[in-house]
């Protein structure tokens, strides 16, 4: 399908598709969201190979007919980011989701009490890890006029938070570039979107998170403002698959808050 200004909108049924961090969490539980709304065509980047196994088994019980192939790698390096869009390019011909949702396993730390080999450490694995896929998956999607990519972030972007100095750093620098890529992207028809969720539940990042003394009551006060329900991973999968589908074909630029009500971000 096609727009009068002849932008490629591919149909879920007939996109390729690329998650970064697809091997758990958020990552595969937007790949089987797209799975149940369609999707047929998928590659899960990641950089345990066991648990890639895991991931791919897991999926294609949610849909046997799909072609799912695996991607091992670092996504926040250039090889990775790459290599992750070669192989979604070379197994389909074409990528047009890309979702990016690598890293966003660290837990809050007070800045003075936070050494500087985890700050780099931080927006290596925060930043590149969306900026590299980014950037790898817009010449395919340039060329054919067409494209959906979806940052996962969090409302550390928006919103300041004691312990969040170099994550929210990281993150509002992802919400940033999303917004500025989506600007550039737009006349050649791709579409860049960003999710920031506050806290999610069901995922191992929860359970760290909950498990430490100053996350643990950082985020019991979150949760306490969340009068919505807590956000869970499914709940985050599910606007993936609006952002990626034809429905939200004209929707780009985009920083969207997915928190239960804790915030207005």
């Amino acid at each position: 399908m096609t727009t009068d200004k002849n932008i490629l909108v591919r149909p879920l049924e007939d996109c390729a598709v690329l998650i970064t961090g697809g091997t758990s969490g958020i990552g595969l539980a937007s790949a089987r969201a797209l799975a149940e709304a369609g999707v047929r065509r998928f590659v899960l980047n990641g950089r345990n190979a066991e648990r890639a196994e895991a991931a791919h088994r897991s999926l294609a019980e949610t849909a046997p007919e799909a072609d799912i192939r695996l991607a091992l790698g670092d996504a926040a390096t250039q090889d990775g980011a790459r290599g992750a869009v070669a192989a979604t390019t070379d197994a389909f011909g074409h990528i047009d989701v890309l979702v990016n949702s690598a890293g966003g396993d660290i837990l809050p730390k007070l800045l003075h009490e936070t050494d500087m080999d985890e700050i780099e450490s931080v927006l290596q694995g925060e930043l590149l890890s969306t900026i590299l896929p980014t950037r790898a998956a817009l010449d395919p999607m340039m060329a054919q006029r067409g494209g959906s990519i979806i940052a996962i972030a969090s409302d550390a972007a928006k919103v300041a938070t004691p312990g969040e100095a170099v994550i929210g750093a990281a993150l509002a620098g992802i919400l940033m570039f999303t917004r500025t890529a989506a600007m550039e992207a737009k006349r050649s028809g791709v579409r860049l979107n960003c999710i920031t969720p506050s806290i999610v539940r069901g995922t191992s990042h929860y359970d760290k998170l909950m498990a430490d003394g100053f996350a643990g009551r950082l985020f019991a006060k979150a949760e306490s403002r969340a009068n919505l329900g807590v956000v869970e991973a499914e709940d985050l999968a599910h606007l993936v698959v609006y952002l990626a589908s034809p429905a939200a074909a004209k929707l780009s630029g985009q920083g969207i808050s997915l928190n239960g009500g804790i915030t207005a971000a």
